[in-house]
Protein backbone atom coordinates (compact mmCIF):
# COMPACT_ATOMS: atom_id res chain seq x y z
CA UNK A 1 0.00 0.00 0.00
CA UNK A 2 1.03 3.52 -0.26
CA UNK A 3 1.54 4.07 3.20
CA UNK A 4 4.09 2.13 3.36
CA UNK A 5 5.91 5.13 1.81
CA UNK A 6 5.82 6.74 5.37
CA UNK A 7 6.84 5.33 8.61
CA UNK A 8 3.80 5.66 11.90
CA UNK A 9 2.17 3.90 14.67
CA UNK A 10 -1.35 2.80 14.81
CA UNK A 11 -2.77 3.59 18.07
CA UNK A 12 -5.17 1.31 19.56
CA UNK A 13 -6.77 0.95 23.57
CA UNK A 14 -7.70 -1.85 25.43
CA UNK A 15 -11.58 -0.34 25.73
CA UNK A 16 -13.13 2.72 24.97
CA UNK A 17 -12.85 5.85 26.76
CA UNK A 18 -9.26 4.81 27.82
CA UNK A 19 -7.63 8.27 26.11
CA UNK A 20 -6.51 6.55 22.91
CA UNK A 21 -7.68 10.10 21.15
CA UNK A 22 -6.07 12.32 24.36
CA UNK A 23 -2.77 10.57 23.91
CA UNK A 24 -2.52 10.76 19.99
CA UNK A 25 -3.22 14.46 20.29
CA UNK A 26 -0.66 15.05 23.28
CA UNK A 27 2.04 12.49 20.97
CA UNK A 28 1.37 14.80 17.63
CA UNK A 29 1.82 18.00 19.49
CA UNK A 30 5.15 16.83 20.72
CA UNK A 31 6.66 15.56 17.10
CA UNK A 32 4.96 18.62 15.71
CA UNK A 33 7.37 20.79 18.39
CA UNK A 34 10.19 18.82 17.79
CA UNK A 35 10.15 19.39 14.23
CA UNK A 36 9.02 16.12 12.35
CA UNK A 37 6.14 16.43 10.08
CA UNK A 38 3.65 14.04 11.10
CA UNK A 39 0.19 13.62 10.24
CA UNK A 40 -2.62 11.76 12.23
CA UNK A 41 -5.52 9.68 11.44
CA UNK A 42 -8.80 8.23 12.13
CA UNK A 43 -10.41 6.65 9.39
CA UNK A 44 -13.77 6.06 10.77
CA UNK A 45 -15.65 8.23 13.97
CA UNK A 46 -19.06 7.87 15.24
CA UNK A 47 -20.90 9.40 18.24
CA UNK A 48 -21.48 13.23 16.95
CA UNK A 49 -22.16 16.31 19.18
CA UNK A 50 -24.83 18.84 18.07
CA UNK A 51 -23.54 22.18 18.54
CA UNK A 52 -25.26 25.90 17.18
CA UNK A 53 -22.32 25.29 14.92
CA UNK A 54 -23.16 22.28 13.31
CA UNK A 55 -22.36 18.48 13.90
CA UNK A 56 -19.17 18.32 16.17
CA UNK A 57 -16.72 15.01 16.38
CA UNK A 58 -14.52 16.03 19.17
CA UNK A 59 -12.13 12.88 18.47
CA UNK A 60 -11.73 14.65 14.88
CA UNK A 61 -11.53 18.41 16.34
CA UNK A 62 -9.05 16.88 19.14
CA UNK A 63 -6.77 15.54 16.36
CA UNK A 64 -7.19 18.30 14.19
CA UNK A 65 -6.72 21.06 17.00
CA UNK A 66 -2.74 19.14 17.75
CA UNK A 67 -2.08 19.22 13.88
CA UNK A 68 -2.11 23.12 14.04
CA UNK A 69 -5.37 23.41 11.60
CA UNK A 70 -3.40 22.78 8.75
CA UNK A 71 -4.87 19.86 7.56
CA UNK A 72 -8.64 19.07 6.20
CA UNK A 73 -11.22 17.45 8.83
CA UNK A 74 -12.12 15.19 6.05
CA UNK A 75 -8.56 13.59 5.13
CA UNK A 76 -7.92 13.10 9.24
CA UNK A 77 -11.46 11.49 9.49
CA UNK A 78 -13.53 10.79 6.25
CA UNK A 79 -16.29 8.62 7.56
CA UNK A 80 -18.20 10.14 10.61
CA UNK A 81 -21.36 8.78 11.62
CA UNK A 82 -24.19 10.11 14.08
CA UNK A 83 -24.79 7.68 16.79
CA UNK A 84 -21.75 6.49 19.88
CA UNK A 85 -21.88 2.73 18.36
CA UNK A 86 -19.43 0.60 16.77
CA UNK A 87 -19.27 1.95 13.17
CA UNK A 88 -21.26 -0.80 11.47
CA UNK A 89 -23.75 -0.26 14.05
CA UNK A 90 -23.65 3.43 13.80
CA UNK A 91 -24.26 3.70 10.38
CA UNK A 92 -27.23 1.58 9.92
CA UNK A 93 -29.17 4.13 11.66
CA UNK A 94 -28.08 6.45 8.66
CA UNK A 95 -29.09 3.74 5.82
CA UNK A 96 -24.71 3.45 5.28
CA UNK A 97 -22.29 1.55 5.10
CA UNK A 98 -18.72 1.86 6.17
CA UNK A 99 -16.30 1.78 3.26
CA UNK A 100 -13.65 -0.70 3.80
CA UNK A 101 -11.58 1.05 0.83
CA UNK A 102 -11.87 3.79 1.98
CA UNK A 103 -10.28 3.15 5.55
CA UNK A 104 -7.36 2.48 3.77
CA UNK A 105 -7.19 5.34 1.24
CA UNK A 106 -7.47 7.66 4.23
CA UNK A 107 -4.31 6.51 5.61
CA UNK A 108 -2.84 6.58 1.89
CA UNK A 109 -3.38 9.95 1.35
CA UNK A 110 -0.82 10.93 4.57
CA UNK A 111 2.47 9.48 2.88
CA UNK A 112 2.99 11.86 0.28
CA UNK A 113 2.29 14.72 3.17
CA UNK A 114 4.10 13.48 5.84
CA UNK A 115 7.04 12.01 7.64
CA UNK A 116 5.64 10.24 10.28
CA UNK A 117 1.65 9.05 10.69
CA UNK A 118 -0.28 8.23 13.63
CA UNK A 119 -3.58 6.08 12.62
CA UNK A 120 -6.06 5.86 15.49
CA UNK A 121 -8.48 3.01 15.84
CA UNK A 122 -11.73 3.02 17.30
CA UNK A 123 -12.94 1.31 20.45
CA UNK A 124 -10.27 -1.97 21.30
CA UNK A 125 -8.47 -4.20 19.13
CA UNK A 126 -11.28 -6.68 18.26
CA UNK A 127 -14.49 -3.83 17.84
CA UNK A 128 -15.99 -4.13 14.37
CA UNK A 129 -14.67 -1.44 12.37
CA UNK A 130 -16.93 -2.22 9.09
CA UNK A 131 -19.69 -4.91 8.49
CA UNK A 132 -16.78 -7.77 7.90
CA UNK A 133 -13.77 -6.84 9.33
CA UNK A 134 -12.22 -5.91 13.30
CA UNK A 135 -9.93 -3.18 13.87
CA UNK A 136 -7.23 -5.15 13.93
CA UNK A 137 -7.75 -6.58 10.73
CA UNK A 138 -7.56 -2.92 9.64
CA UNK A 139 -4.25 -2.75 11.39
CA UNK A 140 -2.73 -5.63 9.98
CA UNK A 141 -3.50 -4.45 6.34
CA UNK A 142 -1.88 -0.80 7.22
CA UNK A 143 1.58 -2.28 8.69
CA UNK A 144 2.15 -0.06 11.73
CA UNK A 145 3.41 -1.18 14.90
CA UNK A 146 0.53 -0.97 17.81
CA UNK A 147 0.86 1.59 20.39
CA UNK A 148 -1.73 0.17 23.25
CA UNK A 149 -3.15 2.65 25.63
CA UNK A 150 -4.35 1.10 28.99
CA UNK A 151 -6.05 2.22 32.03
CA UNK A 152 -4.01 3.05 35.05
CA UNK A 153 -5.84 0.67 36.92
CA UNK A 154 -7.39 -1.81 38.46
CA UNK A 155 -8.60 -5.01 35.53
CA UNK A 156 -5.78 -3.38 33.50
CA UNK A 157 -3.62 -6.36 33.51
CA UNK A 158 -5.88 -9.00 32.33
CA UNK A 159 -7.15 -6.07 29.71
CA UNK A 160 -3.69 -5.46 28.26
CA UNK A 161 -2.42 -8.99 27.97
CA UNK A 162 -5.69 -9.78 26.17
CA UNK A 163 -4.70 -7.47 23.60
CA UNK A 164 -1.39 -8.11 23.21
CA UNK A 165 -2.08 -11.38 22.74
CA UNK A 166 -4.91 -10.69 20.38
CA UNK A 167 -2.64 -8.92 18.05
CA UNK A 168 0.11 -11.45 18.07
CA UNK A 169 -2.05 -13.95 17.00
CA UNK A 170 -2.77 -11.64 14.07
CA UNK A 171 0.88 -10.86 13.01
CA UNK A 172 0.78 -7.73 14.66
CA UNK A 173 3.85 -6.01 16.41
CA UNK A 174 3.17 -4.31 19.55
CA UNK A 175 5.56 -1.38 19.83
CA UNK A 176 4.80 -0.56 23.05
CA UNK A 177 2.03 0.15 25.83
CA UNK A 178 1.08 3.79 27.99
CA UNK A 179 -0.67 3.58 31.16
CA UNK A 180 -3.21 6.27 30.97
CA UNK A 181 -5.78 7.63 34.11
CA UNK A 182 -8.43 9.51 31.77
CA UNK A 183 -10.37 10.29 35.13
CA UNK A 184 -9.75 10.72 38.88
CA UNK A 185 -7.51 7.46 40.57
CA UNK A 186 -9.62 5.40 43.20
CA UNK A 187 -7.46 6.45 46.02
CA UNK A 188 -8.48 2.65 47.49
CA UNK A 189 -6.97 0.91 44.23
CA UNK A 190 -3.55 -0.21 45.27
CA UNK A 191 -2.74 -1.70 42.36
CA UNK A 192 -2.12 1.37 40.15
CA UNK A 193 1.18 1.59 41.09
CA UNK A 194 2.02 -2.16 40.77
CA UNK A 195 0.84 -2.91 37.25
CA UNK A 196 3.31 -1.17 35.39
CA UNK A 197 6.08 -4.03 36.55
CA UNK A 198 3.71 -6.67 36.44
CA UNK A 199 2.90 -5.63 32.97
CA UNK A 200 6.44 -6.10 31.58
CA UNK A 201 7.04 -8.91 33.13
CA UNK A 202 4.26 -10.72 31.88
CA UNK A 203 4.39 -9.01 28.08
CA UNK A 204 7.43 -8.65 27.44
CA UNK A 205 6.32 -5.11 26.06
CA UNK A 206 8.19 -2.23 26.96
CA UNK A 207 5.85 0.17 29.52
CA UNK A 208 6.95 3.84 27.83
CA UNK A 209 5.19 5.81 30.43
CA UNK A 210 2.36 6.48 33.06
CA UNK A 211 0.05 9.18 32.12
CA UNK A 212 -1.34 10.98 35.38
CA UNK A 213 -5.03 12.63 35.78
CA UNK A 214 -4.01 16.20 36.80
CA UNK A 215 -7.54 18.14 36.46
CA UNK A 216 -6.79 21.68 34.76
CA UNK A 217 -3.40 21.09 33.38
CA UNK A 218 -4.35 19.96 30.10
CA UNK A 219 -3.09 16.26 29.18
CA UNK A 220 -0.53 15.25 32.22
CA UNK A 221 2.25 13.37 31.48
CA UNK A 222 3.44 15.43 28.61
CA UNK A 223 7.25 15.56 29.99
CA UNK A 224 7.14 11.99 30.17
CA UNK A 225 6.03 11.59 26.20
CA UNK A 226 8.34 14.47 25.52
CA UNK A 227 11.01 11.67 26.55
CA UNK A 228 9.85 8.96 23.83
CA UNK A 229 11.64 8.01 20.55
CA UNK A 230 8.34 7.87 18.82
CA UNK A 231 9.94 7.36 15.70
CA UNK A 232 12.28 4.68 16.62
CA UNK A 233 9.31 2.79 17.82
CA UNK A 234 7.58 1.80 14.18
CA UNK A 235 10.83 0.06 14.01
CA UNK A 236 11.64 -1.34 17.90
CA UNK A 237 8.98 -4.56 17.66
CA UNK A 238 8.33 -5.89 21.21
CA UNK A 239 12.11 -4.63 22.32
CA UNK A 240 12.50 -1.59 25.16
CA UNK A 241 12.25 1.51 23.15
CA UNK A 242 15.03 3.53 22.19
CA UNK A 243 14.90 7.00 24.34
CA UNK A 244 16.41 10.53 23.27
Amino acid sequence: MAVSRCRGLFVTGTDTGVGKTHLTAAILRVLRSQGVRVGGCKPVASGVEQTPEGPRWGDVEALWSALGGEYPRERICPQRFAAPLAPPLAVRAEGATVDPRALRSAVEWWADQVEFLLVEGVGGLLAPVSDHELVADLARDLGFPLLIVARRGLGTINHTLLTCEAARSRGLTVAGVILNEPLPPDPGDVSANLNAAELARWSGVPILCEVRHTPGQGLPGLRDLQTIAWRSLDQAGDAPPARH
